[in-house]
């Protein structure tokens, strides 16, 4: 049973797994792919698809890339972003909003809850 996000992401192989020993061995963090690698199969496409037609993806995606470089990193970063979010959607029992905000989207959980309560009483 999954409790949380980070729980998810390392059951499917989108964590980072970094690899220190003392004082003289730092190696960069790399996806550990020790997970489910059918959840990270099938999050491909839809990770493309996210980069190509949403502003924000496209924009996290660009940033990633001027960064690192690497263009297949940037894809992971895509790739565990939507499967946080479905885990999200999921959870809270949520349909999506492409025009969702976070500062909206607490004011509108306040709301929900409130006129919950009132039903109640």
């Amino acid at each position: 049973m999954v409790r949380n996000q980070r729980q998810l992401t390392k059951y499917a192989g989108l964590d980072v797994e970094k690899h220190d020993s003392g004082t003289s061995v730092h190696k960069p963090g790399r996806l550990s792919k020790k997970g489910n690698r059918h959840i990270r199969k099938a999050l491909y496409m839809p990770a493309l698809s996210r980069i190509r037609s949403e502003a924000k993806s496209k924009e996290f995606f660009k940033r990633l890339v001027s960064k690192h470089g690497v263009k297949m990193k940037a894809v992971a970063a895509v790739q565990r972003k939507t499967l946080v979010l479905a885990y999200t959607l999921w959870k809270n029992n949520a349909t999506y909003d492409k025009q969702y905000q976070a500062s909206a989207g607490g004011e509108r959980k306040r709301a929900a809850r409130k006129a919950a309560l009132n039903e109640l009483a």
